[in-house]
């Protein structure tokens, strides 16, 4: 007898449901008829969360170009790219959309970057792509600590790729990431000829003679630069800090440049 008074109590609920049911599935398809729907029925549940969604607006291909307000403007007003600070603050769930937003911003300027070249036009603010090309290496490198740092602290390894410093025929020294193959290396003929990690002869060894000389005079030359520029500094301000400047020079002997003849003007050190 109890049980017979529940169902009779629970009957108008599941009546009320199902009129209301039918409601939201009426305005949710003009072709779905007004009956009584069956709860258990798939169709009935797609019908009815047809009628709610949280979908972006959608633009088609203009997705794709600038704000109209923008089009033929010499300068657009933008803001800076996202900094490691900032982005460590974010969440994963944040930096993955963040990541998607940034994408989406450079697939634009790629499509108005030529379209203003297509019709002989100055691009306005061409280093938006910069930066935006900064703030999406600055979120790689966010997550790449993220990936190294659970990686150690559940297996006690980093978890990236193994590489190792190996040399081309040149003689240049290059970082190779290693990566598995199902053919082994003694066995993979066209790997093999692509990664040849040797070299010798008359004329690389004339090479790296001349690209050694070449990083030394480069080496030389910023090193001079900054030198002079550290004694044009001391001769214009005697009293400068000493730590800043060489942290501005960092190539430059400040203390022994200090001494130089051409870092003196009226007062003597």
């Amino acid at each position: 007898m109890a049980t017979f008074k529940n169902i009779m109590r629970i009957s108008p609920t599941i009546k009320n449901i199902k009129k209301l049911i039918n409601t939201f599935s009426f305005f949710a398809s003009p072709y779905t008829k007004n009956t009584l729907l069956n709860v258990s029925h798939r169709s009935c549940v797609k019908s009815v969360t047809a009628a709610f969604h949280t979908t972006a607006k959608r633009n088609d291909l203009m997705e794709f170009f600038d704000d109209e307000k923008n089009w033929g403007q010499e300068r657009v007003r933008v803001g800076r790219s996202w900094n490691k600070d900032e982005l460590r603050l974010k969440s994963n769930e944040d930096l993955h959309k963040l990541w998607y937003v940034l994408l989406k911003e450079k697939n634009m300027l790629l499509t108005m970057e030529h379209a203003y070249n297509e019709a002989y036009e100055y691009f306005p603010n061409p280093e938006r792509r910069d930066k935006v090309e900064e703030s999406m290496s600055n979120l790689e490198e966010v997550v790449r600590e993220r990936n190294i740092a659970y990686h150690e602290l559940e297996t006690g390894e980093h978890g990236e790729r193994p590489s190792r410093y190996v040399s081309n025929q040149l003689g240049l020294r290059y970082r190779y990431k290693c990566c598995e193959h199902i053919i082994p290396a003694f066995m993979n003929k066209s790997w093999r000829e692509k990664h040849i990690t040797t070299y010798g002869g008359y004329a690389v060894a004339k090479f790296r003679r001349l690209y050694r000389e070449k990083l030394f005079l480069e080496k030389r030359r910023e090193t001079n630069r900054q030198t002079n520029q550290a004694k044009i500094v001391l001769k214009r301000f005697p009293n400068v800090d000493m730590e800043a400047l060489q942290a501005a020079y960092p190539k430059a002997n400040v203390k022994k440049a200090m001494y130089h003849s051409r870092s003196r003007s009226h007062h003597v050190p």
